[in-house]
């Protein structure tokens, strides 16, 4: 059977920067590739062929982090100078400056409406910030040493962060607090972000490993431990079911999270990996690293739909076991034939002459003639004899059988996954016009009571002047 997947290439590398590359990010319009580095600088690259770079400097001190916001009309930045700033990604793009934190800021990242920025800094704190009023709106402090990364949830209402304090830690926007807290760590967490449909978060560090918690249950969903040494960045796939990560070990790490298993590992940099990401539609990826360049690759392995994938592995009789919560380490190559285990006992079963039947040893009734259950025995006989002719079609059958009642589980879930996902919109707008409801109400409140207040202040005075 043939591989479902087609290994990535390297499409292009582009070089320019003077120092190491701390983080890269694609254009919504995949026209363009950002890229942050410890030389003080922002570049665009123009993913067009021949295409001109731009050069953005303005920052005091090595950049961290880059991200595009999701109309693509702005980039934010931030930098060990202890600001972050919002560049227009044109010839004459100008900055505005954020300040705000204390200590370096680690990362910045946008909201998924574009409204709100998220970073995280050396002085402890997450800080979120408004892009309209381009100012400071709240900060979050509950960490007890280093924040290293912050990252929106896709709606809106979740934080994500992780620190040098060996945490992850969710919050809620609106209450503005710490809701959950996540400790298992041997180490500083130096990244985390929300899969692509917010049901996941996913942090690594230090310890070397990668882990993906399910929100819904607070479980620990996967673990991979395949790099050798810290995980500097990570990134989903935007279908949910792959995983890109870059580490210092100088490698790039390409997991398949409905298998549970690493299934390439790209060497191209000369030195440590320092950032990985996916573009919006996931046919590429960059990565950039110490080597001072930034490499592109084309994706290729996300070519075969989700579906397909799933009826290709359905018609496996003898999957491999589900791997192990806390030790998922790179397995060997799949095995996608069927066993033929089976069909080999019976085979033996047949040379060794026996029937699996003891009903042929049944004494007969006293009149001479076969009771009832002689007359089933021998039935049973003569359909496992016809069984024993006919291995290979018989398993083959029940496997067809099988097939199809997989696949109609996996139709029904998606039905089900679909429908849980339309309540949850009505929610959201459900919610939204609760709320707008409310302040609608509470505007009217105050109105009257102003109002009232003004007829009592009007009547006394006429009372004192009579």
């Amino acid at each position: 059977m043939a591989s479902v997947l087609e290994d990535p290439t390297l499409e292009r590398h582009f070089q320019g920067h003077k120092g190491p590359v701390s983080c890269v990010d694609f254009s919504p319009n995949h026209k363009q590739l950002a890229s942050a580095s410890a030389d003080k600088s922002l570049m665009i690259w123009r993913l067009a062929p021949k295409g001109r770079s731009l050069r953005f400097v303005g920052h005091q001190d090595a950049l961290t982090g880059v991200q595009f916001s999701p109309a693509g009309n702005l980039v934010a930045t931030s930098s060990k100078d202890r600001t972050v700033r919002l560049w227009t990604p044109h010839m004459n793009g100008k900055s505005t400056v954020l300040k705000a934190h204390l200590a370096a800021v680690r990362s910045v990242a946008f909201s998924y409406d574009g409204h709100k920025l998220v970073t995280a800094s050396d002085d402890k704190s997450v800080k979120v910030w408004s892009v309209h009023r381009q100012c400071f709106d709240f900060s979050l402090s509950q960490h007890t040493n280093w924040v290293r990364c912050a990252r929106f949830s896709p709606d809106g209402r979740l934080i994500a962060s992780c620190g040098d304090d060996r945490s992850v830690r969710l919050w809620d926007t609106f209450n503005r607090r710490c809701i959950n807290c996540f400790t298992d760590y041997g180490g500083s967490t130096t990244f985390v972000e929300f899969n692509p449909s917010g049901t996941c978060i996913a942090s690594a560090g230090e310890d070397s490993s990668l882990k993906i918690w399910d929100l819904r249950t607070n479980k620990l969903i996967q673990h991979y431990q395949v790099h050798s040494t810290g995980i500097s960045s990570f990134s989903f796939h935007p279908s949910n079911n792959y995983m890109i990560s870059s580490s210092t070990d100088g490698t790039v790490k390409v997991l398949d999270l409905l298998e549970g298993r690493l299934i390439y590992t790209l060497h191209g940099h000369k030195g440590a990996v320092m950032t990985v990401s996916f573009s919006r539609s996931g046919e590429l990826f960059a990565s950039g690293g110490t080597d001072r360049q930034v490499l592109l690759w084309r994706t290729n392995f996300d070519r075969r739909s989700y579906q397909d994938v799933l009826q290709q592995h359905t018609r496996r009789s003898t999957p491999d076991p589900p791997p192990h919560i806390l030790d998922i380490h790179p397995r060997g190559p799949h095995l996608h034939e069927p066993r033929p285990t089976s069909i080999q006992n019976v085979a033996s079963a047949q040379r060794e002459g026996w029937t699996g039947d003891e009903s042929v040893n049944r004494p007969r009734s006293s009149s001479g003639k076969r009771t009832l259950t002689d007359r089933a025995g021998k039935q049973r006989e003569e359909e496992e004899e016809s069984a024993k002719t006919r291995p290979v079609e018989v398993l083959s059958g029940h496997s067809s059988s099988l097939d199809s009642i997989l696949q109609h589980i996996v139709q029904q879930l998606d039905v089900l996954t679909q429908t849980v996902s339309v309540l949850e919109e009505r929610l959201t707008v459900t919610e939204d016009k609760l709320k707008e409801c409310l302040v609608h109400q509470g505007q009217i409140i105050r109105d009257v009571q102003a109002s009232g207040e003004g007829r009592r202040t009007g009547s006394e005075g006429t009372d004192s002047s009579s």
